[in-house]
């Protein structure tokens, strides 16, 4: 038996990095899964799914959008019969725009994505739970919502939101048996970082990227996607409210650069 069997899941964000690698654990741990993204990129990880023994379908979709964020909710309850668990996992970087060029557009975008999406996965998914007294909510933040200096404003500012939205969720929920919690990865290697990546690689400088945490190296996406297991799952049933980096202890410190003792 898998720590997911027979539950009812949505992913969003499916279509590629952390979204992909959590459909996959998901699924092998027997999640029944819904699988969201607004690329096609999503058909791909139904296809891994399937072909790994799965259980999946795919929804081409806006996180951000609500009347998408109701279709694929109500699509999990029609195919399944129930929602267990949802991870609000869909979101994009922004870039590093200099603060004084940067508009209102940019800003409502990154915010609508990021942060009012996993409002309304909240919003849409929490009845149904406070019916079944049950339910795990994941949502995707960033340690760049805890620390500054990890990214641009207005996704560092997004990320920040989403955390408080999951501590304030929690007391919200109150008696009811639905938890929430946040995973923060740090510099993970996805679609989203990849400029990140590629610069590196021409500058030749790829060794040093992640240096400043003390396991020296970059994530995966299937290192955020256990964490994410864990908090959808039972074993986390005591874990409600809280913010989790998965950063390589990037943010156990201050700036340090200094040599081991």
């Amino acid at each position: 038996m898998g720590r997911m069997e027979g539950k009812s899941v949505i992913i969003t964000g499916a279509g590629s990095g952390i979204g992909r690698a959590a459909s996959l654990l998901f699924t092998k741990e027997g999640a029944k899964l819904i699988a969201v993204d607004r690329s096609d990129g999503v058909k791909e990880t139904v296809e891994l799914v399937k072909k790994a023994g799965g259980t999946a379908d795919a929804v081409i979709a806006d996180a951000g959008a609500e009347r998408d964020v109701i279709t694929f909710i109500d699509k999990a309850l029609s195919d399944y019969g129930r929602l267990d668990a949802i991870w609000a996992n869909a979101g994009i970087s922004g870039g590093l725009v200099p603060l004084a060029e940067q508009t209102v557009e940019h800003w409502q975008e990154i915010l609508r994505i990021n942060l009012i999406g996993p409002f309304l996965a909240v919003k849409h998914a929490m009845p149904h739970m406070i019916r079944q007294q049950s339910g795990a909510i994941v949502c995707t933040a960033s340690v760049a919502g805890l620390k500054s200096g990890a990214s641009g404003h207005p996704y560092a500012a997004s990320k920040a939101g989403v955390i408080s939205l999951v501590q304030t969720t929690a007391y919200s929920l109150s008696g009811i048996g639905v938890r929430i919690n946040a995973v923060c990865p740090g510099l993970i290697e996805t679609g989203m970082t990849k400029p990140v990546f590629d610069r590196a690689k021409e500058r030749g400088t790829q060794d040093k990227i992640g240096q400043l945490n003390p396991l020296k190296r970059a994530g995966q996406p299937h290192e955020i996607a256990a964490m994410g297991l864990f908090l959808a799952s039972d074993d986390a049933s005591y874990v409600n409210g809280q913010a989790f980096p998965v950063d390589g202890g990037l943010t156990a410190s201050m700036p340090y650069t200094g040599k081991p003792v």
